[in-house]
Formats: structure tokens, C-alpha cells, sequence
């Protein structure tokens, strides 16, 4: 039997004098730039595990996520409930030698202020559109999952 992990990112974003800037921050584990996220942990939801680890890995605290607004919970009993929302975007890994992995990418908004180095990550920053696709042409200076993330992102906001 196969280990998933399941994950959930941000892709954190603002207006910076006219234009869209996101962050991003060097994982520490794997010398690459990434957008914060990680593991959810047992029966943590989703909303609450990209919340966690955003304020782990940069400092701030998200204040807005895409989904939240068509967020449905049941809760009929005591001992079970089930979340369902409407995500930015999912991934998963679907070639591997090594782990099985798929998460839940929102697009986020944030306030406070931000970490220069955090839990797992350090060098954390604001970077525009523009310097985002330098940094993609640069082959191994993105994680493979942010990479994905970061043309898909790219590509929605071309349209």
C-alpha cells in the first residue's frame, strides 16, 4: 500500500504599486524556492492546515482564501464530518521514484508582517509576475510542485 501525502499551498498574492507581486521562500530541506504550504495533519481541514502553515513558514496570517466563501462542513455526529469547497487549483505528483503527493493550492490574502526566515524556510519574499517567470526559466531554482503552480498561475493570469 502507497503513502499519499496530502498537502495545502498558498499562493499568496497582492497589489504593490499598480502590480500583482506573490511570495515565495527557499525551502531550507530542498535549497529550492517554493510557495508556502505543507502536510495537513490528521483530519485537520484544509483551510485550517494552509492557515497553519502560512503563519509557520512566513510570519502572517491569511485573512482571505479562494473557497471560503462556498464552504461547506457536515457535522451530523459526534465522531464524523466532511468539508467541501471549491480550491484555486489541485495538484498531484504523477511521476515519482520516490513519494506519492497531491494538495489543494488556494490563492490567499494576508496581513502582518513578514518573516525574513521561518519554520522550514528562509530568504521569504514579495517577488512580482515578472521576476516570477525569471525564476522559473532558472531550471533548478523551483521545487517541481511550485513549478506546476507557478505556470498555472502564470497562465490564468495571461487570460
Amino acid at each position: 500500500m502507497a503513502t499519499i501525502y496530502v498537502n495545502a499551498r498558498a499562493i499568496i498574492e497582492r497589489i504593490n504599486e499598480g502590480k500583482t507581486e506573490v511570495i515565495v521562500q527557499l525551502s531550507v530541506k530542498d535549497q529550492c524556492y517554493e510557495f508556502p504550504g505543507g502536510q495537513v495533519e490528521f483530519c485537520e481541514s484544509f483551510f485550517d492546515a494552509v492557515k497553519r502553515e502560512v503563519k509557520e513558514e512566513t510570519g502572517l496570517d491569511v485573512i482571505e482564501a479562494t473557497g471560503q466563501d462556498d464552504y461547506i462542513k457536515t457535522d451530523n455526529c459526534s465522531d464524523f464530518a466532511v468539508e467541501c469547497f471549491r480550491p484555486w487549483a489541485v495538484y498531484q505528483i504523477v511521476k515519482s521514484e520516490y513519494y506519492d503527493s497531491m494538495g489543494v493550492l488556494f490563492k490567499c490574502k494576508v496581513t502582518g508582517e513578514l518573516l525574513t526566515e521561518g519554520d522550514g524556510s528562509r530568504d521569504i519574499k514579495w517577488i512580482g509576475l515578472d521576476d516570477l517567470q525569471n525564476m522559473l526559466d532558472t531550471k533548478d531554482c523551483f521545487c517541481d510542485v511550485s513549478r506546476a503552480a507557478a505556470l498555472f498561475y502564470l497562465k490564468e493570469k495571461s487570460n
